[in-house]
């Protein structure tokens, strides 16, 4: 600006480009933070104009540094961009930034000319990009991100729009692991609590939080409000919605209850199908279920079949692994389990046991009156072959500290939101143990670890794959894993809402072009 005030700028048709070009990002933040405040100032309540969106948990961290529940993370994705995103076969693709890659172990990523700015104004740079991830590898700061980031040696800023990653070894999957949300550098440095106040450049900003049950978000293209209503039981949810208290849900609904909601003309219902997995789990500690011709009587003793049809309603596939077979790194030829039930009865006896002195299992469940349902089908269906099972149901609180610990016979639990071939080795590895994992059955099979270690060195993502692929046929036959199925997504609304497209992966992207239909006069 010293320069313009010894020239006279209008008699310089390019000073004034100039001008315009320096002053361009100061305006626009100038721009946002009015907007920002004219729209936040009307809008600080749930007033009737904002689109309510029921959810079934709160989100229980804002922060991305931290938050590791799927609900944490749909909702973060619409207050924070990431640098990589992945396409439908769970490839990188470009977000914030493009990259290209200088060697084996160094990658060079480049912003986007205009990304947008924080959600205070100030514009993001490379040095955010670096302190975000600085911050995550930092041992102190305890992120649980940390271990899947472990690959990065250093991350060196060039300039203000690009920057390079530098690895501890090679890893052509690291793009992949970029897709964390960016959180400004300044307010890194000043302690800001983003778990509280979030602060990021997604197409979403945070309002307010007036407490744990509901949460206010402005989408900024538009000024459209949204509020974010936590309600835990599904039938008072559908109520809601019902009631026009709720505008838009999105799974954790039981199927019959869906099949109701169906029936109602003022609401519509959309199906996609989904990559969350379902499964049962085995502990490799118990006389019982560590016994290979067990674990392979449960697996044929289940009538997926029949559960999909009559009980989800079809809304799900079979699944043979935990990665879908569409995933990049997935086994499309893996035979499907057959529901044989004189096969389980033959690896019974096999394992020493009869009619009379048959195995006893106690499966552990949590208190959803959904999943007592499937717990209780379950135990018919292997009752039938030869398995007394003994149900118990508990709240999610401790049936979930029940499974970390390592305190079951079998459960059931879903995987959600799987994007790298690396939940291999978080969940199978003889490594992984709680804490250092989710190796929760403690299972141990050197050939697993083997291969993992395998793919995990491999330097070409064709030879990855081939060892991924490997690894799921051996897992499909030592089965630490019954996979069960995977569930459909299934978006509900009020008939009004239009515009919300149903994601693979089950994130509220959608909530980006969703919109409330006006009424036309007559």
């Amino acid at each position: 600006m010293r320069s313009d005030a010894r020239t006279p700028v209008h008699r310089d048709p390019q000073a004034i480009g100039k001008a315009i070009g320096k002053l361009r990002p100061f305006l626009k933040r100038l721009l946002l933070l009015l907007f920002m405040m004219l729209a936040g100032s009307a809008c600080t309540d749930g007033s009737s104009d904002a689109l309510r969106f029921g959810l079934a948990g709160a989100p229980a961290n804002l922060d991305p540094r931290f938050a590791t529940d799927a609900t944490s993370a749909r909702i973060n994705r619409l207050l924070y961009d990431r640098l990589v995103e992945l396409n439908d076969a769970f490839e990188p693709i470009p977000a914030l930034a493009r990259w290209e890659k200088l060697s084996s172990t160094r990658y060079r990523f480049y912003l986007n000319p205009d990304p947008r700015p924080f959600h205070d104004g100030a514009m993001m740079t490379a040095h955010d990009i670096k302190a975000t991830y600085e911050f995550i590898l930092n041992e102190r700061n305890a992120s649980p991100h940390r271990a899947s980031l472990a690959v990065i040696d250093a991350v060196t800023v060039h300039d203000e729009t690009s920057l390079d990653f530098v690895l501890h070894r090679p890893e052509p999957l690291f793009p992949c692991y970029l897709v964390i949300g960016i959180v400004p550098a300044r307010l890194i440095a000043a302690d800001h609590p983003f778990h509280a106040r979030p602060v990021g450049n997604g197409p979403f900003s945070f309002i307010s939080r007036p407490d744990e049950t509901r949460l206010h978000l402005l989408r900024i293209r538009d000024g459209q409000r949204f509020e974010f209503i936590t309600v835990p039981d599904p039938t008072v949810r559908a109520l809601k919605l019902l009631a026009g208290e709720i505008d838009m849900l999105q799974n954790d609904l039981p199927p019959e209850l869906i099949a109701y909601l169906e029936k109602d003309d003022a609401l519509q219902v959309h199906r996609a199908s989904g990559t969350n997995v379902s499964y049962l789990g085995f502990s490799f500690d118990d006389a019982v279920t560590r016994q290979a011709p067990i674990r392979r009587a449960i697996a044929h003793a289940v009538d997926r079949a029949a559960i999909i049809r009559y009980v989800l309603r079809g809304a799900a596939r079979p699944a043979q692994s935990i990665l879908p077979p569409n995933h990049w790194a997935g086994a499309r030829d893996l035979k499907p389990i057959a529901h044989d039930p004189e096969r389980a009865r033959a690896l019974i006896r096999q394992a020493g046991y009869s009619i009379e002195r048959p195995p006893h299992v106690v499966y552990k469940t949590s208190s959803d009156p959904f999943r007592v349902r499937l717990a209780t089908i379950l135990q018919r269906q292997l009752a039938q072959v030869g398995i007394a099972v003994d149900v118990r149901s508990y709240d999610w609180g401790t049936f979930y500290g029940d499974i970390k610990a390592g305190r079951f016979q079998m459960y059931s639990l879903s995987w959600v939101g799987i994007q790298t071939p690396d939940i291999f080795d978080y969940v199978f590895h003889s490594r992984s143990v709680p804490p250092q994992g989710a190796n929760r059955g403690r299972f141990h099979s050197p050939r697993a670890d083997a291969i993992i270690e395998q793919a995990r060195a491999a330097l070409d993502v064709h030879d990855k794959r081939r060892l991924y692929v490997q690894l799921q046929r051996h897992l499909a036959e030592a089965l630490p894993y019954v996979p069960l199925w995977y569930e459909d997504h299934v978006f509900v609304a009020r008939r009004e809402i239009e515009g919300f497209a149903v994601a693979k992966d089950g994130n509220y992207d959608g909530l980006k072009q969703v919109r409330r239909r006006r009424s036309v006069p007559s």
